[in-house]
C-alpha cells in the first residue's frame, strides 16, 4: 500500500524506506504557541495513529492521536498540557502538531510517524524546533543607552563651535 507513494508537493512524501521532508522553525522561550507541520493522506488507511516523538526522550512520545481522539497515556511529562492535534486530523490528513508555552528544552527534532496495525510504523516527516533565549531587556536598555550618548557626543562635536566661541551666554561681572 505504501511502496514509493509520492503526494503533492505541500504533502509529505511517505515510503517503505522512510523518505521524508524536513523543516527547521526558529522560535523564542514563552511564545504562545508553535504548529509543527505534517501532512499526509490518511483517508485509505484502516484505524491509523499519528505520534509525534522526540528520539533523545524516555518515553519518546510527545502527543499521539487516534480516530477516537488523542491518547496521551505513553505521554512524556513534559509534554503534558501543551500539546493538541485537530480533532478530525486523521479524516483531513493535517497531522500538525500544536505546541504552546514554548521552552528552551523544547528545542529537538520531531518526528510524525503513522502507525497502522499490521503495516507498522512509518515515518512520515521530521520538524526541527530551535527555541532561542529572547534578547534581554537589559541588553536592550544598555544599547538604547549608548546610542543616546552616541548621539549627545555627536551634537556636542558638531556644536563646538558655537560653544568655544564665547557666542554662547557667558557671565560677566564688572
Amino acid at each position: 500500500i505504501f511502496r514509493d507513494l509520492t503526494l503533492t508537493s505541500d504533502l509529505c512524501l511517505f515510503s517503505l524506506t522512510g523518505s521524508k521532508y524536513s523543516s527547521v522553525i526558529q522560535l523564542y522561550k514563552g511564545d504562545p504557541l508553535v504548529l509543527l507541520p505534517c501532512k499526509f493522506h490518511t483517508f485509505d488507511l484502516a484505524n491509523p495513529t499519528v505520534v509525534w516523538s522526540r528520539s533523545d526522550l524516555s518515553p519518546p512520545t510527545v502527543h499521539q492521536h487516534q480516530l477516537q481522539g488523542d491518547e496521551l497515556k505513553d505521554q512524556n511529562q513534559r509534554y503534558s498540557g501543551r500539546t493538541s492535534m485537530k480533532t478530525d486530523a486523521l479524516e483531513t490528513g493535517d497531522l500538525s502538531l500544536n505546541l504552546t508555552n514554548l521552552q528552551l528544552s523544547d528545542s529537538a527534532t520531531y518526528t510524525c510517524s503513522i502507525i497502522v496495525f499490521g503495516l507498522g510504523h512509518h515515518r512520515v516527516r521530521e520538524v526541527q524546533l530551535q527555541v532561542k533565549e529572547p534578547f534581554p531587556s537589559w541588553a536592550t536598555a544598555l544599547l538604547v543607552l549608548l546610542v543616546l550618548l552616541m548621539v549627545s557626543g555627536g551634537l556636542l562635536f558638531h556644536f563646538r563651535h558655537y560653544f568655544m566661541s564665547g557666542e554662547c551666554l557667558l557671565l560677566h561681572y564688572p
